[in-house]
């Protein structure tokens, strides 16, 4: 059996009506070479009932290595991975989003270019392949792809998603990544930075995405 392992970072804030079907999903899959799975789930001070569901699956799940954070103040989806990314442990790291927006039984997809060492870092795409996704908004499509596009312009890459929540790391390379921005502007920071990496090999993947409203409860 592998002795390596795959750390799965779950930022929270106010998901506690959907916590406990993500981890459901991410306990459901089986890793690729018997990755064992290391779950880091960071809460940022949210004001619902977000601990205690997931004080409660800790409990019922207890085979599970699932280790919790919880900041003390509202920092930041930024703030959270930086929490989540220092405390890892694994040879291996993704990001994973708390909502359903994002399938955990795609992880070995994007696990394929790294284990069968091709890649260093895999961004999972939106809009490439022919996986299903739900259709929503136009504005927020429009917004993505001009991001992407200004961030290749800076980065001299070809990425399809650079905002996409799906992004797969060799552990030691996120961990050794001064990260700086505690908001929203995590994903461009990431992406600029690893772009600088002498050598480094990036690849995309197509992914799918099931995406929220904001009567489901997207933020």
């Amino acid at each position: 059996m592998s002795n390596k392992v795959l750390s799965i970072v779950i930022p929270s804030f106010n998901e506690a009506k959907t916590i406990h079907f993500i981890l459901n999903k991410v306990k459901a899959v089986q890793l690729s070479d018997n990755l064992q799975k290391e779950i880091i789930i960071v809460n940022d001070c949210s004001t619902d009932n977000t601990e205690a569901a997931i004080h409660n699956y800790i409990d019922a799940n207890k085979e599970l290595n699932i280790i919790y954070y919880k900041h003390q103040h509202n920092l930041g989806k930024g703030a959270v991975l930086h929490t989540g990314i220092r405390k890892s442990t694994g040879d291996y790291l993704i990001i994973q989003d708390a909502d359903l927006e994002y399938d955990p039984e795609e992880y070995n997809i994007l696990l394929r270019p790294i284990l069968t060492s091709h890649a260093d870092v895999v961004y999972g795409s939106r809009f490439m392949g022919g996986k299903p996704h739900r259709i929503l908004f136009f504005w927020h499509t429009l917004g993505n792809k001009f991001l992407t596009t200004l961030s290749n312009m800076f980065t001299n890459l070809n990425l399809t998603d650079m905002e996409t929540c799906y992004k797969m790391f060799r552990g030691d390379i996120i961990r050794a990544i001064q990260l700086k921005e505690n908001r929203f502007g995590f994903e461009p920071e990431i992406t600029a930075k690893i772009s600088r990496i002498i050598g480094i090999r990036i690849y995309k993947v197509g992914i799918s995405y099931y995406g929220r409203t904001y009567m489901d409860g997207k933020k």
